[in-house]
């Protein structure tokens, strides 16, 4: 059943393409390959791109199926497979059959791997005390609970069938 509109809804319109265009740049900014290189470097670890950037998202999102990674990454599912299967030999993930669907082989990140994760998160962090050094503190965390509060309303849209 689809909502009626209301007064409270007049605003979202007019914001959308602005809130768009932000994130368009975001995403732009954490898709360059110079930045994933700054933050490979700045938590001193050596790690091929590609497998950065996937071994980040089983840490986040695991454990999760090949199928599903490649889906939400918008890659080749072939392609993803062949590299949770090199990160999988570097110790960095593990692979395991799904309690509910035994088709299904999960991606989870391993110990080694959560160590490397846990050196980009803290060289995230210092980065971002750069992008984030003239914020008020309440800023940042209302900044964080909007985000964190769009993303989940995006999944849970996401998920609904139809």
């Amino acid at each position: 059943m689809a909502r009626s509109k209301n007064v409270q809804d007049t605003h979202i319109p007019a914001r959308m393409r602005e809130l768009h265009g932000a994130l368009i740049a975001i995403a732009s900014v954490m898709n360059r390959p110079r930045n994933d290189q700054r933050l490979v470097a700045a938590a001193g670890i050596r790690l091929d791109q590609a497998l950065f950037r996937l071994l980040v998202a089983i840490e986040r999102m695991g454990p999760i199926g090949v199928v599903e990674l490649a889906e939400r990454l918008g890659r080749d599912y072939t392609t993803v497979s062949r590299q949770v299967a090199r990160l999988e030999a570097m110790e960095l993930v593990t692979r395991r059959g799904n309690a509910q669907d035994r088709r299904i082989r999960e991606a989870l990140v391993a110990p080694k791997g959560k160590e490397m994760t846990d050196r980009l998160d803290e060289a995230r962090a210092r980065l971002a005390r750069e992008a984030f050094r003239d914020w008020p503190e309440r800023d940042v965390e209302e900044l964080v609970r909007l985000m964190t509060r769009f993303a989940a309303e995006l999944e849970r849209m996401e998920a609904r069938p139809g």
